[in-house]
């Protein structure tokens, strides 16, 4: 998967906030992705609930990057 199969004509939502992170959801096809962002990237950002992928694009290349865009399991949280 690249990042323009993620970012394309797609959606990202946001999923719960933990321990200086806030955490987005992505579906690519029938699966679904989190990732992190950290609240120290921010740097007077906006976030949305919902938001055009493509505004998280940096996020999401950073979680692939990092290996932090993972496969949601259903639940919220570890």
């Amino acid at each position: 998967m690249n990042i323009k199969d993620i970012v394309k004509d797609n959606t990202v939502y946001f999923l719960y906030y933990r321990q200086m992170y806030f955490y987005y959801g992505v579906d690519v096809g029938e699966e679904k992705f989190s990732f992190p962002i950290n609240i120290r990237d921010l740097e007077g950002a906006t976030l949305l609930a919902e938001e055009k992928a493509i505004m998280y694009m940096r996020y999401i290349r950073q979680a692939m990057d990092e290996g932090t865009l993972i496969p949601q399991d259903g639940h919220m949280g570890a």
